[in-house]
């Protein structure tokens, strides 16, 4: 693993393939003075810990279900996070398993693009990701992206290159256009009313069932978005709020189009000034999801209730 950025996909079919896929590259990175992470679902974070014994202690542990319950999150929230608090120059090994069987139709499609822009966000820098895959629990088309998302993929203890890694085509293809809701509250802002847009998104918010701090999250969010749709959307743009499934969800929609992929993934810098609208938001909220193009961009965002 001598190349600067490494990022396998780890194809298991039960627990002893599992453990055997990951215990020992914790151990090799742990005896090769590496700092390691693992942020992967709360069960398979016990079988490791258990089989990692005395040294995982030694390794820093996440439940993917909380640390990246949006896959927007995980890059800046997670992944970044433990890289860039390394120092300089030292090699970096993470696993990450960002898809497991509960995830969501609505949520796969930003799972998909996670995985993708991990290749973006990581390229150049020395740092190793491995991605396990249940192929017992997870749908073909599921392993059909994860070897488009990763240039090499471990399966039944072999590593092979992959001749479908394409990740900017994954990106491309879940962009997926987001149907209005027609059933929704409706309202179009500009600049001089965006404390009207805000208020009216967190009365609505509120009589759906959202209260205390996944209240004030919603009005934080829904701020930033209607502040970047006046500053760099077009001068205005359409909110929206409505309840599904146990969530109240925001959307807002303008006419700008984001040319970068990895906007609202990147960790601020101590320095920086202003652009941290989308990274708040993905830190925030339960789901995001984004459909840019010609046309328009659309940023659709949950909170549950």
């Amino acid at each position: 693993m001598s190349a600067s950025f490494v990022h396998p996909a780890l194809f298991y079919a039960d627990e002893h393939e599992y453990l055997d896929g990951t215990v020992p590259f914790i151990r090799e990175g742990l005896a090769a003075g590496e700092p390691v992470a693992v942020a992967v679902p709360g069960k398979n974070l016990a079988l490791i810990r258990d089989g990692l014994g005395d040294i995982a202690d030694a390794v820093r542990l996440l439940d993917m279900r909380e640390a990246g319950r949006n896959p927007g999150r995980i890059i800046p929230g997670v992944l970044r996070a433990f890289a860039d608090a390394q120092p300089a120059g030292r090699r970096v090994r993470i696993i990450g398993e960002p898809i497991w069987a509960g995830r969501t139709p609505t949520e796969y499609p930003a799972c998909a693009q996670h995985e993708a822009l991990i290749n973006a966000a990581f390229a150049g820098r020395r740092v190793t990701i491995l991605c396990p895959y249940d192929v017992r629990a997870l749908d073909e088309e599921v392993l059909t992206d994860a070897r488009a998302t990763h240039p090499t993929v471990i399966s039944s203890g072999r590593e092979q290159g992959s001749s479908a890694y394409d990740w900017e085509g994954v990106v491309s293809r879940y962009n997926e256009p987001l149907p209005v809701v027609p059933d929704a509250l409706s309202f179009a802002f500009a600049a001089d009313s965006l404390p009207t847009a805000r208020h009216t998104a967190t009365r609505e918010a509120a009589r759906f069932g959202l209260a205390g701090t996944r209240l004030e999250d919603l009005a934080l969010v829904t701020a930033e978005l209607t502040t970047n749709s006046v500053v760099h959307g077009g001068g205005s743009g359409e909110l929206r709020v409505w309840a599904e499934d146990g969530y109240v969800v925001c959307e807002v929609r303008d006419t700008g189009r984001l040319a970068d992929p990895l906007a609202g993934r990147r960790p601020a810098a101590r320095d920086q000034r202003g652009g941290r609208g989308l990274l708040l938001v993905n830190l925030v909220a339960d789901l995001v999801r984004v459909h840019t193009g010609e046309e328009g961009t659309t940023i659709r965002c949950w909170f549950a209730r």
